[in-house]
């Protein structure tokens, strides 16, 4: 495929509901994978968990945690599952971290029906026994390392940690194009570099990834610590909204996921696609640099709305929902199945920079890694 992907995006990074011919055409009920009703009746599940949900026990809104605009293309799904179910879907503007501190002071009255966001985050709000088991039609098309055995976790996509920049105004600095985390420490790069804190998820990603560039370990963070406090020295700021400044020109360089600058370079007319630069980053002595956070969903317990929730957890696995997220660069989980758009840079860049951790480990260590980061570098 050569023919460009960009489309016209509002400011909050809606995609149009149309899809592109070879990468992610429409499917219809052909597809053989969203339910069509029997009745008012829908057949959701995966094995064990195969049941029927009936559209009369449907709410007019059903509330998942971090399903929400400007992310991942949320409402991409968002609008094709309530065209297709009849049923909205909350916007709900949190974080994973955010997600999990809400579930913990509901834990004894829960107002939302399922857990979505970063992985590890899940796996702890599994731990402290906020979920419960449902494994969603397609579940099998999972790799085993990012589905728990009782369902109570699902991966439903992955994203690698990138720098977006301003290629216009790295030119008019006399800055190359970024290719190691050293480079970012250039006086007129971190003047108005934007990232986000650890405690969500696309923070954490930024944080380990910068962490294991310069030689740390998940039991040694002091790398990433010297780097957010002399990058804070520079001028960086570390805040959750900096796309429209982006856009702007007010911040020339942001680190997100690979996504976010794809989305932002081939599907947003606020910005010229000329002027989006994307890199995947590496440390000085050949350390990868770009860590791959996978995000997931899960059901809470004793939740409202179960039958929807199912449905709509079905809906995301499924192609069609798969390929609504392709739609803005998200690489999803059932990827392999799918053809990916040539805009993804190269698999060989990929392959040099990325790197992954052992998920186990991370769900034991992440809250003190996080609350180290943020109390040593003064976040």
């Amino acid at each position: 495929m050569t023919q460009t992907r960009r489309r016209f995006l509002t400011g909050t990074g809606i995609a149009l509901a149309s899809g592109l011919a070879g990468c992610s055409g429409a499917l219809g009920s052909g597809d053989g994978e969203t339910a069509t009703p029997d009745g008012d009746a829908y057949e959701v599940g995966h094995g064990d968990y195969r049941t029927t949900v009936s559209a009369s026990a449907f709410p007019e809104k059903l509330y998942v945690y971090a399903v929400q605009s400007g992310w991942s293309n949320w409402p991409a799904l968002m609008d094709g599952f309530e065209e297709r179910y009849g049923v909205a879907l909350n916007d709900d503007d949190r974080s994973s971290g955010e997600a999990l501190t809400h579930m913990r002071s509901h834990a004894q009255n829960p107002d939302h029906s399922a857990y979505n966001g970063g992985y590890t985050y899940g796996i702890v709000a599994k731990n402290d026994d906020f979920l419960t088991g449902y494994k969603p039609k397609n579940w099998d098309r999972v790799p085993e390392k990012l589905k728990t055995d009782d369902g109570e976790m699902t991966a439903t996509r992955r994203m690698t940690t990138a720098v977006t920049y301003r290629q216009d105004i790295y030119e008019e600095r006399g800055l190359d194009e970024p290719e190691t985390w050293e480079d970012l420490l250039h006086p007129d790069v971190t003047q108005d570099l934007a990232l986000q804190t650890p405690t969500a998820a696309v923070g954490l990603a930024t944080a380990l990834s910068i962490n294991n560039a310069r030689g740390g370990s998940l039991d040694d963070v002091q790398p990433v610590i010297d780097y957010y406090e002399q990058i804070q020295e520079g001028g960086a700021e570390f805040t959750d909204n900096f796309l429209a400044q982006f856009s702007k020109g007010e911040y020339a360089t942001f680190v997100r996921y690979d996504y976010s600058g794809l989305n932002l370079k081939y599907n947003n007319e606020d910005v010229a696609e000329e002027d989006v630069g994307v890199a995947l980053l590496r440390g000085e002595n050949g350390n990868a640099g770009a860590f791959n956070q996978p995000y997931g969903y899960g059901m809470i317990d004793g939740a409202p709305n179960p039958e929807a929730c199912k449905l709509f957890m079905d809906y995301v696995l499924s192609k069609e929902g798969q390929r609504k997220f392709l739609d803005a660069y998200v690489r999803p989980i059932r990827a392999p199945e799918l053809e990916m758009p040539d805009e993804f840079p190269d698999q060989s860049t990929y392959d040099e920079t990325e790197f992954q951790v052992d998920y186990g480990e991370m769900v034991e260590k992440q809250e003190g890694v996080i609350d180290e980061i943020e109390r040593s570098a003064g976040l």
